[in-house]
């Protein structure tokens, strides 16, 4: 992707994110962009990079511990936060190499992740995610275990910054954010990490704190 393509969709994303804040009586800069790169290379990222971002996002543990060494090594202020979901056997793995991860979800990954904090020292900012539609393909915990699986987490001390939540496809997604916001307020957590490339403003309308775009940003997939 060119430099041109990738500022020219880093900037039309960016506007609609402020357009949607601001609907909502908010400020854009409260809504972190995260751009992501699951099975794109580096020679895919780095247009985004050089456009000016520095947040992004991957679903394996193994595609990011492959990639984004390198990419680091040539470029400062990188925030890579893992989306998909991680098996407890990669959690030490998960916690040296990203600052945020997203899909906590059940008490067996509340456990490895703060023994992989406690040996690494490194502690990443963690959502736990919710099962929104309780779709059983899906990972997250159902939203009635939710405030056992948050106590978990707290007494494990667990930097816990919010939910995470991915809706059903093709139906209309904005109860489905309303009621992770909910959620959240009523779990006296702030951060919400739900919005892709199809629904994101949506979500900043109803409170999204971050967004996870890759498609919008890297084009389809090959």
């Amino acid at each position: 992707m060119p430099l041109d393509d990738a500022s020219a969709r880093l900037a039309d994303v960016r506007e609609k994110i402020a357009r949607a804040a601001r609907i909502a009586g908010r400020e854009p800069t409260d809504v972190e962009l995260i751009a992501v790169s699951k099975m794109h290379d580096a020679a895919a990222i780095r247009p985004l990079i050089d456009a000016g971002q520095r947040v992004f996002g991957e679903n394996r543990v193994q595609e990011a511990a492959a990639k984004w060494p390198e990419l680091r090594e040539t470029t400062s202020g990188i925030a890579l936060h893992l989306v998909g979901q991680l098996q407890s056997n990669k959690a030490e793995e998960a916690v040296v190499l990203f600052d945020a991860i997203h899909s906590v979800d059940r008490p067996s990954l509340v456990d490895a992740l703060a023994r992989a904090m406690d040996k690494t020292g490194r502690r990443p900012t963690c959502f736990v995610q919710v099962n929104i539609g309780d779709e059983p393909q899906k990972g997250g915990c159902a939203v009635t275990d939710l405030p056992v699986l948050l106590a978990g987490a707290r007494a494990a001390d667990l930097p816990v910054a919010g939910l995470m939540c991915v809706p059903p496809l093709e139906i209309e997604p904005a109860p489905y954010f309303a009621l992770l916001a909910k959620l959240a307020r009523d779990s006296g957590v702030t951060g919400l990490s739900m919005g892709m490339s199809s629904d994101y403003e949506t979500a900043v309308t109803i409170g999204a704190t971050h967004v996870r775009l890759g498609t919008i940003l890297f084009g389809e997939r090959a």
